[in-house]
């Protein structure tokens, strides 16, 4: 037997433990379960191709916001299907665009496509949705900015689901998913 046999063996055995270990950790799973800081466990289905969540703090309530966390706005100076954000106003509050299929979008959500530059938006009962680009991490800071507000979602929809997300405060953040069912 050679002398670097043992070598070879522990090196193969270290290779396969890690390759073990990867595939156990990295396992895709069909349900997403989150802890909230009161320690309550909710476990809800993986999402796929969400539209839009619904979040609550202390000091707003219940916002909506997009799957990533950043809130949406709408804009007072809108009406009904039409965008009147244009130019550096846009720059700074982003149209809520659509990336995906536009077919099967949970109740209160539809598209508009905006005049300006012909892309689609988001709407939410018919009022233009958006970003602002001074939010980060999750905050909510362009509420009552330049005649913008956190939009506030109405009755909930059956095609939603529930999930609790630990918040960096003692309250816990409730998030609700509406997603496209299709």
């Amino acid at each position: 037997m050679n002398k670097n046999s043992p070598a070879i063996v522990g090196i193969i055995v270290v290779v396969i433990i890690v390759l073990g270990g990867y595939a156990i950790f990295h396992k895709s799973s069909k349900t997403t379960s989150i802890t909230s800081s009161s320690g309550q466990k909710n476990t809800a289905p993986a999402v796929n191709n969400a539209v839009l969540v619904t979040k609550t703090s202390s000091s707003l309530g219940s916002y909506l916001a997009e799957p990533n966390g950043d809130a949406l706005y709408t804009y007072g100076g809108d009406s009904s299907g039409v965008s009147n954000v244009t130019g550096s106003l846009l720059a700074s509050w982003p149209a809520y665009q659509d990336t995906g299929s536009t077919t099967g979008l949970p109740s209160g959500v539809s598209t508009i496509k905006r005049t300006d530059n012909g892309e689609t938006q988001y709407t939410y009962n018919g009022r233009p949705l958006y970003t602002f680009v001074a939010d980060s991490n999750g905050q909510v800071t362009g509420n009552g900015v330049s005649n913008f507000s956190v939009e506030k979602p109405t009755a909930t929809s059956s095609s939603q689901s529930t999930t609790t997300a630990p918040s960096s405060s003692s309250s816990s953040t409730q998030s609700t998913t509406y997603s496209n069912p299709y």
